[in-house]
């Protein structure tokens, strides 16, 4: 029995959810697939049931914006009845995850090589790609990525962005085919390498949501040829890749800028997301 009882309403229900929150980012791999499913399916909200003694996973759901809603008493005690609604107001990047909000968000095009974004973007796998390389670890579980980059104009970077994901050319064919648009990301947050104090609180920060071995942070590290630190969250994956040629031929992209890292208007990305049949109720206008 709800109490109070909630209103007509189209909801999905989490089942039984066993995850220890404690050193593995598999909670947040299947939360990314409850959204998914939920936004595939027109779903207005979610909700699950938990016991109060349960603190870690009940703080990994109000951590994506689910909130103490109800109880609900059964013969088996009194649960906490967790509610995240999809049509909530935007309130952040991770309360509101999945949602992507480009008004007044700067937006940008990232680029990505091939041999770092599919084990960084499981879910934007390309069809050419062999799927055993994407292995079962932290930063493929996860929400949150950490990347590490060299190139200019990523020091601008704040809270808030909007990241567009392009992968680069695999070298099988010309570039204008072969490099495409995958993915949008929102960022968390920029920090420049000199801004961690030691070696052991860089690691601790990049560690579980980086591709890079321990070797190639420490090494990065060292060498500082890396300097922009940056974490992200993963919000969506185009259903259809958008190729370089179609970028430029259609939506009005530069063919002569650097396509490594560059602005790019709220216009071309939205050309982008509609090429790439991007569920519109994803984005906040």
């Amino acid at each position: 029995m709800l109490s109070p009882p909630f209103p007509p309403g189209r909801r999905l229900k989490i089942g039984t959810f066993k995850i220890n929150a404690h050193g593995t980012k598999l909670g947040e791999r299947f939360l990314k697939k409850i959204f998914d499913h939920a936004i595939s399916e027109e779903i207005e909200e979610i909700y699950v049931t938990v016991f109060e003694q349960h603190a870690p996973l009940i703080s990994l759901f109000e951590r994506y914006g689910f909130e103490r809603r109800a109880t609900k008493t059964t013969e088996n005690g009194t649960e906490l009845v967790l509610v995240r609604s999809l049509h909530a107001p935007y309130s952040d990047v991770v309360t509101s995850y999945p949602l992507v909000r480009v008004q007044d968000s700067h937006i940008y095009l990232l680029s990505l090589y091939p041999e770092w974004h599919t084990r960084l973007l499981p879910d934007s796998i390309l069809r050419t790609e062999d799927a055993d390389i994407v292995q079962d670890v932290s930063h493929t579980n996860s929400i949150h990525k950490v990347y590490l980059a060299a190139m200019r104009g990523m020091e601008n970077l704040q809270r808030g962005d909007v990241l567009l994901i392009y992968r680069t050319s695999d070298n099988r064919g010309p570039a204008h085919y072969r490099s495409v648009a995958t993915s949008v990301c929102v960022l968390e947050e920029y920090r420049h390498i000199d801004s961690f104090e030691s070696q052991d609180e860089f690691l601790q920060y990049c560690r579980p949501y980086s591709v890079f071995t321990e070797d190639e942070l420490q090494s990065f590290w060292h060498r500082r040829r890396y300097p922009h630190v940056i974490r992200f969250t993963y919000n969506i994956a185009l259903k259809k890749r958008v190729t370089r040629g179609v970028m430029i031929e259609e939506l009005g992209f530069d063919a002569g800028a650097y396509w490594g890292f560059m602005p790019i208007t709220r216009d071309q990305f939205l050309s982008v997301l509609a090429k790439g049949e991007v569920d519109e109720s994803l984005i906040v206008y």
